[in-house]
């Protein structure tokens, strides 16, 4: 059921008569925020006046008029300059919630039409171990690709693997020269991760030595700009200008320029000494002067088919595919294509002969390249070594998808950095002729440390991923162990339950704290905050959910028995019926999802419902209800509170417990 749908319908067909765009005006009519008055409001009467040409209170009238709600709710008023209020009649929510309260889909319709999605996400280099900045498109694209399918659309995972790119020429020049076999032999994809580390180190630490002098340079030079900038301030507000947004400006960009300046020199400084203080490091260094290119010929070789490379890139890929699908596993994730680069690799001599056909290419400096109106940039498919590009590769993946796959949408979810590289691809592709595709970049923000800086650890590496969950179940446990110890009749869980549960909280705590963030907004990381037993957390909802299980532990009730029973509603309180409510717009939640691909919009779905149950739980009494009938449809209410809370937290890829 999406009740606000159905109620922007009726509103719909009252507004017909009175413009010829009800469109423009149906998605005025939302959920009240003040339920005095109603359970929902419409204000499109104010923005109509000047088009319908009368007052917004005449207007509203002749909505109300015209409004056939009759069914559903108690007749519509008219408040202040023109607010419609509607309240749903209790006959009909009783009937409405008792429906969905039995409805195994829990009131859930499919969407029409079907679409065929195609969602892609995580992607990680394969050569790597995953780390923090993986998570959010990981947790973002997992929960997407579950709604969509709920909602019974038919829905495509695809890991789009980095499996053929720099880092394999990095690893296997790092193979060939720097291996240790035993290591190799006990751990190979931590031995690989090693040596591309060493590899990317080494590579970095001859390019800063190269621009060292220029990087240190930078911050002179920027410190007498910021000088300058001052002082020219400093005289504007001496001859008596009391403000100047230009001047100011231009110190504010001043700053910016000797701050980044000043975080350049810092890096390349610490990076090189990292080197030059370790004499091991030091002498691999001074034998390997062009170690980045001459990684780059061995990934030049494997691209070309090199018979060596090629049977080490066999050899490392099933053991980096193995190391991710045990990750996965952890946030109980199986994708349904994972069709790295490697497997797009035939495609691309086609997509430039396709190019070409379409009189797309333009060679510019030696490069193949498109250029799109609006950018200065061009979209480089072909290098001018004759390498392919990233670009090439999803044209490629967008080609299969639609012609193959018969994608009608294609979501793409990756960090927001990469904007201007999606909207090139895909005005490229519509040059091609996929205008009738859905091509969306589902776009997020950084996750930041302390400092407000990009979350690293305190060294200043990048936050390993695997490390990052081990961690918060670590402290999930001491949050388990201390809610359970605490317990006044004494701990109910044995160690095995214990560690069980702490899975749950610590993993489901990372990926709450991520989703229930606006995907586009940068949010900073905090154990404390994501495992909070209190407030917007998933902990919060877990012990929600497992408190209904607590009931229904201690009343004795069988709740498959409770279901049998086919009792109705009753709502004979308030907040009962603000609980029903809450329960009947699940499916209008998952929908609202689904619109601009915004997770967020279900976790405060259910944050508020984890509210309202818990209030609801404070003033009407369950098992001491003297009154069965009252009593059964209290227990049934915190039965679908429960089945709600579940499927919405198993959306968003959380589990729960029915213990904690």
């Amino acid at each position: 059921m999406n009740l606000l749908q159905l109620l922007r319908q009726r509103l719909r067909d009252a507004l017909v008569p009175l413009t010829p765009e009800p469109e423009n005006f149906v998605d005025m009519l939302r959920p009240a925020g003040d339920t005095r008055f109603g359970d929902f409001q419409a204000n499109c009467a104010m923005p109509m006046q000047k088009s319908v040409g009368k007052p917004a209170r005449e207007i509203a009238e002749q909505i109300v008029q015209g409004l056939k709600i009759d069914d559903i709710c108690e007749p519509a008023t008219v408040a202040g300059p023109g607010f419609i209020n509607l309240k749903l009649k209790e006959s009909w929510l009783e009937q409405a919630a008792t429906e969905c309260a039995h409805d195994v889909q829990l009131g859930l319709e499919p969407a029409s039409p079907s679409r065929r999605y195609i969602v892609d996400f995580s992607s990680p280099n394969v050569a790597k171990p995953m780390h923090v900045g993986h998570l959010r498109s990981t947790v973002i694209g997992h929960a997407l690709y579950k709604v969509l399918k709920k909602l019974g659309h038919s829905v495509q995972s695809d890991n789009h693997i980095g499996d053929w790119g720099t880092q394999f020429g990095m690893i296997i020049f790092g193979y060939k020269n720097f291996r240790h076999e035993k290591a190799f032999e006990a751990a190979p994809v931590a031995e690989l991760a090693r040596l591309y580390r060493l590899v990317n180190q080494l590579s970095d630490y001859h390019a800063l030595k190269s621009t060292f002098s220029e990087i240190e340079a930078r911050v002179p030079t920027a410190t007498k700009s910021l000088a300058e900038a001052q002082e020219q301030l400093t005289y504007a507000a001496k001859s008596g200008v009391k403000k100047s947004p230009e001047l100011q400006q231009q110190v504010k960009k001043a700053e910016a320029e000797l701050k980044e300046a000043t975080e350049a020199l810092e890096s390349a400084t610490k990076k090189i000494t990292a080197v030059e203080s370790d004499p091991e490091l030091l002498e691999i260094a001074a034998k390997h002067p062009r170690i980045a290119e001459e990684a780059r010929l061995e990934t030049a070789k494997l691209h070309a088919g090199d018979p060596e490379n090629l049977a080490l890139w066999n050899q490392f890929l099933p053991d980096c595919l193995k190391a991710l699908e045990g990750l996965y596993a952890r946030f109980d994730l199986k994708f349904d294509m994972t069709l790295g680069e490697s497997w797009y690799n035939p495609m691309l001599p086609g997509v430039l002969e396709r190019l070409e056909k379409a009189r797309l290419l333009t060679t510019s400096q030696g490069a193949q390249c498109v250029f799109i109106e609006g950018y200065e940039a061009p979209f480089i498919v072909r290098k001018s070594d004759g390498a392919f590009t990233y670009a090439t590769t999803d044209l490629a993946t967008i080609e299969y998808r639609v012609d193959s796959l018969q994608a009608d949408a294609i979501l793409y979810v990756v960090d927001s950095r990469q904007s201007e590289h999606f909207d090139m691809l895909f005005a490229t592709a519509r040059k091609l002729g996929y205008s009738n595709v859905e091509l969306t970049h589902v776009k997020f923000g950084t996750i930041l440390g302390e400092d407000k800086r990009p979350f690293k650890t305190r060294s200043g590496d990048t936050v390993g991923l695997e490390s990052l969950l081990d961690e918060a179940v670590v402290r999930a446990r001491q949050i388990v162990n201390a809610g359970d110890d605490g317990k006044p009749t004494g701990a109910e869980l044995d160690d095995t339950t214990r560690q069980a549960i702490a899975e749950i909280v610590g993993i489901g705590g990372i990926i709450y704290a991520d989703l229930h963030h606006s995907r586009e907004s940068d949010y900073t990381f905090s154990f404390e905050k994501m495992l909070a037993t209190r407030g917007d957390t998933a902990t919060y909802m877990q012990y929600a959910y497992a408190r209904t299980h607590g009931i229904f532990r201690k009343g004795g009730i069988d709740i498959e028995q409770l279901r049998k029973g086919k009792h109705p509603l009753r709502l004979t309180q308030p907040y009962e019926r603000m609980l029903a409510l809450q329960l009947v717009r699940f499916g209008e939640a998952l929908h609202d999802v689904a619109a601009e691909y915004r997770p967020n919009v279900l976790t405060q779905y259910l944050f508020e419902t984890a509210n309202r149950f818990s209030t609801f739980f404070d003033e009407c009494p369950v098992l001491k209800e003297t009154d069965d009938s009252i009593r059964n449809s209290r227990l049934l209410l915190c039965d679908w509170t429960a089945r709600v809370m579940k499927e919405g937290l198993g959306l968003l890829g959380i589990r729960v417990a029915e213990k904690m």
